[in-house]
C-alpha cells in the first residue's frame, strides 16, 4: 500500500467497488521479541507488516453472493485490482448461507481508537524495564545452578473497517507474552511459566523465576506412578488451554446441527442446562481490565462460528455459563435466528470465576492429603465431538502432594478428558487471575482462570515425553 495510510487503503478499495456491498479490513501490525538461552539474551528484532481485506458483496432479492480476498504488502495502484478479484469470486460464489444487511454507522455504536489517527506501533523500547529485570533473574538463575531459555514478544496490530454503509471503526490491540523455561544444569528438570501482557509493565520476571526454580527444586525427588483417576490441582494456566478448546467448540451452527457436545438430543442446543457442580461463570467481556480487545465484530471471512455481514456488530459482556449453567453459544445474526436465541459473537478473552473464590495453587495444595499438581498441557487433540473428549500430554512437571505439601515430581501421562464433563467435577477453586495457556498461546493470549480442584482427572497412560 506504499507510503499512504490504512485509513486511505479503504477508503479507495471502497471507492473502486462495484459491488452491491462491500467491506474493507486493513490491519497494520509492527512487533518485536527478546529470545534468550542458558542465561544469555541471544536475539532481538522488530517487524511490521500490512494487510488489505477486501470482502464484495453481490445482492439478488434475499440471496447474496460473497467473495474476499485478501493480501499482504499491497501497493496503492493494486487496489483496484484486488477490488476486482474480490467481485469476481463474489460472481462465481454460490448464496451465503448467513446473508444478512451490513451494519449500519448508526447501528455499530461507535467504539474503538479513533478512525483518523495514525496505526499504534511497538517498538524494542517496551522491553526496556523488562530486560534489566530479566539480568536480575539470569544472575539468580546462575547462582543456583539453573539455566534460563525462553522468549517475549509484543504485537501491536491496528485494524480498520469500513463499509459500504458508512461504518468506519477502528481498534488498537496490544498483544504481548513471556515464554520462561527454567532447566537444571544437567538438563535433565525443567519447569516451565507464562504469562500474558499488554505492555510488559505488569510482568514480574523475577517472581517467575524464583517460582520455576522452587519446581525444579520439587523435582530433585522422583515417584513412579501409574495412570488411573487422580485428584488433581489444575493451575490456571492448564484450565485455560482446556476451556478455550471448548469455548472454540461452542459454535451455535454446529450444535444445532447436533454435530457437538452442545447439542440437544432430538434437536436444539443445551443452552438452559446444568453444567457444574459450582456456580461457575465464564464470560468474555471486551471491557475487562488488562484482557481488553475488539468490542466490536472484526471477521475477515466467514465460517460456522463467524459471518463478515457482522462486521461491525458490537459486543459487550457475554456470559457463555452463569451460576454453572450454559447460558449461551457464539452466535452471528444468522445463526440467532436459526436458534430464537441472541446474538452473541465470539469475543477474544475468557475469564472464569467462582463467587468467593479465594486463595492461590499453594493454598489448595496446603489442603490436599494426596493428589497431583499439573504444570501445564500440550499436544491437546479432539478425540470425540459429541462429549468433545480430549487427549494430550502434561509437560515440564507433574508433582505429587502428600499431606499438603509437595513431596516429588512424578512421570508425565496422557491424558483423556472432556472439559464440559470436567466442570462437574471441579470441587475447589481458587482466586482469578490473568494467564497465558501454553498449548494455545500463539492464538490466545487474553485469559484470566483460577486453579481448580478436579476429582477423578483421567491420566489414561503412563507417556515417557519429557
Amino acid at each position: 500500500m506504499s507510503r499512504n495510510s490504512p485509513q486511505e487503503a479503504v477508503e479507495r478499495a471502497l471507492a473502486a467497488a462495484n459491488s452491491d456491498d462491500c467491506v474493507v479490513i486493513a490491519d497494520e501490525s509492527s512487533s518485536a521479541n527478546l529470545r534468550w538461552a542458558g542465561n544469555t539474551l541471544t536475539t532481538n528484532g522488530v517487524a511490521q507488516s500490512r494487510q488489505l481485506t477486501v470482502i464484495a458483496i453481490r445482492r439478488a432479492g434475499d440471496q447474496a453472493r460473497v467473495g474476499v480476498v485478501s493480501r499482504a504488502g499491497v501497493r496503492d495502484d493494486q487496489i483496484a485490482d484486488i477490488v476486482a478479484e474480490a467481485e469476481t469470486a463474489a460472481a462465481d460464489a454460490s448464496p451465503a448461507e448467513d446473508a444478512q444487511p451490513l451494519v449500519s454507522a448508526a447501528a455499530s455504536q461507535g467504539g474503538g481508537a479513533a478512525w483518523d489517527e495514525s496505526p499504534a506501533r511497538t517498538e524494542i523500547g517496551v522491553f526496556a524495564g523488562f530486560a534489566a529485570d530479566l539480568r536480575n533473574a539470569f544472575a539468580t538463575a546462575a547462582s543456583g545452578d539453573r539455566k534460563l531459555y525462553g522468549f517475549a514478544e509484543h504485537q501491536m496490530t491496528s485494524t480498520y473497517v469500513g463499509t459500504s454503509t458508512g461504518l468506519r471503526l477502528r481498534h488498537d490491540q496490544p498483544t504481548g507474552r513471556l515464554e520462561l523455561n527454567a532447566k537444571s544444569a544437567d538438563l535433565a528438570r525443567s519447569a516451565w511459566a507464562g504469562t500474558g501482557t499488554r505492555d510488559f509493565a505488569d510482568v514480574d520476571v523475577v517472581a517467575v523465576e524464583a517460582d520455576l526454580g522452587q519446581r525444579l527444586d520439587w523435582a530433585n525427588r522422583s515417584v513412579a506412578l501409574q495412570a488411573g483417576r487422580y485428584e488433581t490441582l489444575l493451575p490456571p494456566t492448564a484450565l485455560s488451554d482446556l476451556l478455550i478448546y471448548m469455548y472454540w467448540s461452542s459454535g451455535a451452527k454446529d450444535a444445532l446441527d447436533g454435530r457437538t457436545v452442545f447439542s440437544k438430543p432430538g434437536g436444539g442446543t443445551r443452552v438452559g442446562e446444568q453444567l457444574a457442580s459450582l456456580p461457575l461463570s465464564l464470560h468474555s467481556n471486551p471491557a475487562h481490565p488488562g484482557l481488553q480487545c475488539a468490542p466490536f465484530v472484526i471477521a475477515h471471512a466467514s465460517s460456522r462460528e463467524s459471518s463478515v455481514f457482522d462486521n461491525g456488530l458490537p459486543t459487550g459482556r457475554t456470559d457463555w455459563i452463569a451460576d454453572g449453567t450454559l447460558s449461551a453459544l457464539t452466535q452471528t445474526r444468522h445463526t440467532a435466528r436459526l436458534s430464537g436465541q441472541p446474538v452473541t459473537p465470539a469475543i477474544d478473552n475468557l475469564v472464569l470465576t467462582e463467587p468467593g473464590g479465594t486463595g492461590s495453587i499453594a493454598d489448595l495444595v496446603g489442603r490436599t492429603s494426596y493428589g497431583l499438581l499439573l504444570t501445564c498441557l500440550w499436544y491437546i487433540r479432539e478425540v470425540d465431538p459429541q462429549t468433545l473428549l480430549l487427549t494430550g500430554l502434561t509437560r515440564d512437571g507433574v508433582y505429587l502432594i502428600e499431606n499438603g505439601e509437595v513431596t516429588g515430581a512424578v512421570n508425565n501421562f496422557r491424558f483423556n478428558e472432556s472439559p464440559v464433563g470436567m466442570l462437574g467435577r471441579i470441587t475447589e477453586v481458587g482466586a482469578t487471575v490473568p494467564t497465558l495457556p501454553r498449548e494455545w498461546g500463539d492464538y490466545f493470549t487474553r485469559a484470566a482462570m483460577p486453579p481448580v480442584r478436579v476429582e477423578g482427572f483421567n491420566m489414561s497412560s503412563v507417556s515417557q515425553a519429557s
